[in-house]
């Protein structure tokens, strides 16, 4: 019989960091956030390249030899206090839409560099808004608000990170977008945490309301943000806001009713 894998567990010290109880490794993340520079630590927010990064590198923030989506100093983080925590959080998942005829169309190296922009602008656009960067797969990236960087303010962020996301992928644009997007938004508890083991240790959520999230944005329309009831109540629209905007009920694969979701369309200016 196959041996069942050990499910990641829960932590004190990992709720600490991600509730923003911990002052120290707050601290940290504040000064990264101030160094220019790109690509991030996608952990702590370390400049790798740019102008800060001579400095953070000073400071133990190096990349990580054999992950270098990581710092040196956060790996050892990650490593050394496995594990993680059941959290409030909103997820954020952007998908390019219609990556098949896409990359039909276009040349394999033109298709590259089209995803590489995608890829550059979204990290851009999440970390000005306090977003863990925490993959990209494919033609899709994947990003955590935590308590500890946004206060409650997570869902609101998430949301404005899919605004702006949209809005610098060309949408709304008269020309149209420069590559085509759609975004999903959804709140509510997470395990979020360190999972897997050293070399392939990441920082991750995992949970029904990821899923829900990454469902969203395979079912949004180019230029859509598909936003679930309860993120839109976590970010205080309003009930007039709410009521204004258009609702769909999603059939999600997976789930066992409709999920209704508030449709933002970019295209139609109406955020």
């Amino acid at each position: 019989m196959q041996e069942q894998p050990t499910p990641p567990a829960e932590n004190p010290e990992w709720r600490s960091v991600l509730l923003g109880t911990d002052p120290r490794f707050n601290r940290y993340r504040r000064i990264m956030r101030r160094m220019p520079g790109s690509p991030r630590c996608h952990f702590c927010g370390a400049p790798f390249g740019g102008v800060g990064s001579p400095l953070a590198r000073l400071m133990g923030s190096r990349r990580w030899e054999k992950n270098p989506n990581y710092c040196r100093r956060c790996f050892t983080i990650l490593d050394q206090k496995r594990g993680g925590a059941e959290i409030p959080c909103s997820l954020l998942f952007a998908d390019i839409r219609g990556s098949t005829a896409l990359a039909e169309a276009l040349s394999p190296s033109d298709y590259r560099h089209l995803v590489q922009r995608f890829y550059a602008t979204a990290a851009e656009v999440l970390f000005r808004h306090d977003a863990i960067l925490d993959k990209f797969v494919g033609d899709e990236v994947m990003a955590i608000f935590i308590p500890a960087l946004t206060g409650e303010l997570h869902a609101v962020l998430a949301l404005d990170t899919g605004h702006d996301l949209l809005r610098a992928t060309g949408h709304g644009d008269p020309g149209g977008p420069w590559v085509p997007v759609g975004v999903g938004v959804a709140t509510g508890v997470a395990f979020v945490g360190s999972v897997a083991d050293p070399p392939a240790t990441t920082f991750t959520a995992l949970g029904d309301v990821v899923n829900v999230a990454a469902r969203l944005a395979s079912a949004a329309r180019a230029g859509e943000l598909l936003v679930t009831l309860v993120a839109a109540e976590a970010a205080q629209l309003g009930s007039e806001r709410i009521a204004a905007l258009e609702r769909r009920d999603l059939e999600l694969r997976g789930k066992a009713e409709p999920v209704p979701v508030l449709v933002f369309d970019e295209r139609a200016g109406s955020r």
